[in-house]
């Protein structure tokens, strides 16, 4: 049987008893912070930093996890991520075990103070019986923007509870920025209208949420197993079904290499949209993201 757990994944656990020592050395890794009016949020990838800092404006410090062009379903914690949860009042995780390393993160930093908001509670998820990383369901959640809102209301929870003082500010950012997210919904939908073509090919199962939302169709992906690479006889597979759906799109992604998706692409005469959906620290914008996006996915399939 393939063990079909992140490479590295034990690494973590070796980790942790070299850490608590660490920590123990240095007074738990608390030092005193350069911001110490803000509060230490630390964000599992960039959607959910970008969710936090929207939400929390000046009166947050949100430290991202998953560096730039990293994937967050192979990515390890550095041992400084880890010291800094020791300090940090909220930790915002995506959660459907994107951030598969969470519970021992949480485990080796011992900040009984610590917050952790998992913004997927609560919502409704699809399933991906080829994924056993994620427990079998699907973790791209915040690709559909009314997911998303759901997500930003969880962050608002999170940092009240955090920072209850604020309380006012926090709901007043994040109702404006809901507002934001409701436009982007509203022309999303009247764009979908417009395209000739509704099925798609992606390089792995992202989009699906974004499908289901605006009455897509993910035909089939190409990776079915978070950092797998598909065999021939897979690729021969996605070439089958595009051809018999006649598919007009390829979806590939930054994150990961577009060979695959390239080959398929110019055996079936389809054109090729290099999305992004987990987007590029520091100057990540969801908004802006996801409209790049869809201009790429327009492209393709009107």
């Amino acid at each position: 049987m393939v063990d079909m757990k992140p490479a590295g994944f034990g690494s973590i656990r070796l980790l942790i008893p070299a850490l608590l020592i660490a920590f123990a050395v240095t007074g738990c890794g608390r030092q005193p912070s350069k911001h110490p009016s803000k509060v230490l949020v630390a964000a599992g990838i960039a959607p959910m930093a970008n969710f936090a800092k929207k939400v929390g404006g000046d009166l947050v410090r949100v430290e991202l996890i998953v560096p730039p062009n990293a994937s967050p379903h192979t990515y390890q914690p550095s041992p400084h991520q880890m010291k800094m949860l020791t300090r940090a009042s909220v930790l915002v995780l995506n959660g459907v075990k994107l951030e598969f390393w969470a519970d021992k993160l949480v485990e080796a930093a011992n900040n009984p103070r610590l917050i952790v908001v998992n913004t997927s509670d609560g919502l409704p998820l699809l399933t991906e019986s080829d994924d056993k990383v994620h427990g079998g369901a699907n973790p791209h959640v915040w690709l559909d923007p009314i997911n998303a809102i759901r997500q930003v209301e969880a962050i608002r929870n999170g940092l009240v509870k955090a920072d209850p003082t604020h309380a006012r500010i926090y709901a007043q950012n994040a109702r404006r920025f809901i507002q934001e997210i409701k436009k982007l919904h509203a022309d999303i939908s009247d764009e979908v209208k417009k395209w000739r073509s509704r099925s798609f090919i992606s390089f792995h199962p992202a989009w699906a949420y974004f499908a289901r939302r605006y009455g897509l169709r993910e035909a089939a992906v190409i990776e079915k197993s978070p950092g797998r690479e598909p065999s021939p006889s897979e690729i021969k597979q996605v070439v089958d079904i595009a051809c018999a759906i006649r598919a007009r799109a390829i979806f590939a992604e930054t994150q990961f290499s577009t060979k695959p998706a390239e080959v398929i692409a110019e055996e079936i005469g389809a054109k090729l949209a290099i999305l992004d959906p987990i987007g590029k620290p520091p100057d990540y914008d969801y908004i802006k993201t996801m409209r790049a996006n869809l201009d790429q996915m327009a492209k393709a399939l009107r």
